[in-house]
């Protein structure tokens, strides 16, 4: 859902396309900092999600046949009354809709599994060691089904889609030696 939402390209070259994903330094690093981070997790309170009590859940992989969907969510929050999905970015900058729209997808995936409602999603920044809340909404949630639907008529049929309208975001992407319409 996240890399669609940034560019759809990056998932027709996924799936459609039989290449070696490359792995470039920023995913490396931010690899590497996801696990730090976890580490550092274990030992803080849940003070940065405006909760006192909650189990902490690491690495979660989340798989739901109904949503024909799957992914690792790096934290799930669950509290007596709710599950809060948790991702880390390895950024300063603010949340793209890429993000919302990810944790919008594990709000399906979380609910389904726990059984539980999931009225929000957090994005932890790693440099500033603060998190940001984002509300899950009906239209969030929509916008992620119809998203479902336009990935896998995309794959079926094996058609290139156009390329993100944000042309800076191509500069460091994995795939930019496939995608050269965009130079």
């Amino acid at each position: 859902m996240k890399q669609f939402v940034y560019c759809p390209r990056v998932v027709y070259f996924s799936y459609c396309v039989p290449l070696k994903r490359p792995t470039t330094y920023k995913m490396e690093e931010g690899r590497l900092e996801h696990g730090r981070t976890e580490e550092l997790e274990h030992r803080r309170t849940l003070s940065s999600y405006g909760l006192r009590q909650g189990v902490r859940h690491f690495g979660v992989y989340l798989v739901s046949q109904r949503w024909g969907l799957s992914g690792l969510l790096d934290m799930v929050v669950e509290t007596e009354h709710e599950v809060i999905p948790v991702e880390y970015k390895n950024s300063t900058g603010k949340i793209g809709l890429n993000h919302k729209y990810q944790l919008a997808a594990y709000a399906l995936l979380t609910e389904e599994r726990w059984g539980k409602p999931v009225r929000r999603g957090f994005v932890y920044f790693i440099p500033a060691k603060k998190s940001q809340e984002v509300p899950i909404t009906p239209n969030m949630r929509r916008f992620v089904r119809n998203t479902l639907v336009e990935i896998r008529s995309m794959v079926e049929r094996e058609l290139m889609p156009m390329p993100t309208r944000h042309k800076e975001r191509c500069r460091d992407c994995e795939f930019g030696n496939f995608c050269r319409d965009r130079d």
